[in-house]
């Protein structure tokens, strides 16, 4: 468990199954759902390649799950895959992760909250500022969650809950109102390049709309039962995201031809547009609206414990480890919050995010490579939960995230140069922080 400074509090052991999943699926089901199947459309306009697609990001997501479970309850620290990275391959490795993983959750925060505050003006013209919106929200989910972890969890299950019976109730309005048969085939001119290289390009995106599946990890100590809950809270995340996915891209097919989502940069604004005619946008928006508040919370609630569990090893600093007696790393959620902030104003989240996406997958690979180091260092350690099919699975899991990082660097040569760059610099500035 971590270590806390003296006269503080500890974390609490007080969240569940239910958090877990709701943490899961609030973190995973964002905007990219409604965004990306526009630009997977665009790629594999027919029925089957496009269904595929997501199947095949869902694996790859399950392959991951498999392995991380296993690292989580082998070492139930909140703080997310810094914990096992720093575990199992040392503490620079682990710096790299938790300040990369930190940065682009706070960014994550920022982007999140700054889109909730445009369509919240896009619904309420009177408010006007969408950056004034965005600090509202971060400010007032920052004020429950400092109330305490029960608060935050609380707020959380509630968000999580509202998405999810908002999403499947537009699944539905699909199936009911469309008039398609989602598989029925459509006239499509000849596509320029393979399928393979289409196929490829398009799991990119799907792989980024899955992400978040990791998120049960941060709250490790907090979360009672761990050896049995964590699995159960990850997988059942999963299974609910992916049959979330798959439900929603049939429903868009029964309302309206694939091709015509392709290039479409909010693909659910055209199912909503023939659904609801003239409500079609005020409908999209309050979907979105809804959908975001769940992402924002779970990033607020995640970003502290990357850092209170980084100062508890030194990596960070140490009053960051202070635990108010709600259980919440107040030091921790004041300093994310206050980044989360300046990227809101500054609008510098973009740049943060892209900068940082190359160690999205990277943070992955090392996960998965400090499962096989401590398979082999620590045989006999308990394992609550064994990741089926290792060394198989988890090679697999990461053969492909190596291939996604290799594939990202290539669509995106600037920023990838940008994050090795930082790469570089970041050892000096841990040799600095370990000697402080």
């Amino acid at each position: 468990m971590s270590s806390v400074q003296p006269g503080t509090h500890k974390l609490l052991t007080v969240l569940g199954l239910t958090f877990g999943i709701a943490v899961a699926v609030g973190n995973t089901i964002g905007a990219g759902i409604l965004r990306s199947p526009g630009t997977i459309a665009e790629h594999l306009p027919e029925f089957w390649p496009f269904m595929a697609v997501w199947v095949v990001g869902g694996l790859y997501a399950l392959l991951g799950t498999n392995a991380v479970a296993e690292l989580a309850t082998m070492l139930p620290r909140s703080g997310g895959q810094y914990v096992f990275v720093r575990h199992g391959l040392g503490d620079y490795p682990g710096f790299i992760v938790g300040w990369s993983d930190w940065l682009s959750t706070c960014g994550t925060t920022a982007a999140v909250a700054i889109v909730l505050g445009e369509y919240m003006v896009g619904l309420f013209p009177e408010l006007r500022t969408h950056q004034v919106v965005a600090l509202l929200v971060v400010g007032i989910l920052t004020a429950i969650q400092w109330a305490g972890v029960r608060w935050g969890g609380g707020a959380q299950t509630a968000t999580s809950l509202i998405k999810g019976v908002v999403l499947i109730l537009f699944i539905a309005a699909c199936f009911v109102l469309g008039n398609r048969n989602p598989a029925a085939s459509v006239l499509v001119e000849d596509r320029e390049g393979s399928l393979l290289i289409a196929f490829i390009l398009s799991l990119q995106a799907v792989i980024y709309t899955y992400d978040g599946w990791t998120a049960p990890v941060y709250f490790s100590e907090e979360i009672r039962e761990p050896g049995k809950v964590i699995p159960r809270a990850m997988f059942g995340g999963l299974f609910a995201v992916m049959a979330i996915y798959i439900l929603i891209n049939v429903g868009f097919a029964a309302v309206v031809p694939i091709p015509t989502l392709a290039g479409k940069n909010l693909a659910v604004g055209a199912v909503a547009q023939t659904l609801f005619g003239y409500h079609g946008d005020t409908v999209v928006r309050g979907l979105m609206v809804l959908a975001l508040l769940s992402t924002v919370n779970s990033s607020i609630l995640m970003a502290p414990r990357v850092i209170f569990a980084m100062a508890s090893d030194r990596l960070f600093w140490r009053h960051a480890t202070q635990v108010n007696r709600g259980g919440t790393p107040d030091v921790a959620l004041m300093i994310s919050t206050v980044v989360a902030a300046i990227f809101i104003v500054s609008g510098t989240f973009e740049e943060v995010i892209g900068k940082l996406a190359f160690f999205f997958v990277a943070n992955y690979a090392l996960s998965f490579t400090s499962l096989f180091v401590l398979r082999r260092r620590a045989p006999d350690a308990p394992r609550p939960w064994r990741a089926w099919g290792h060394p198989w699975t988890t090679g697999l899991a990461l053969l492909g995230s190596v291939a996604f990082m290799l594939a990202a660097i290539g669509a995106d040569p600037r920023n990838s140069l940008w994050a090795v760059g930082l790469l570089f610099l970041s050892y000096p500035a841990y040799l600095l922080i370990k000697r402080n």
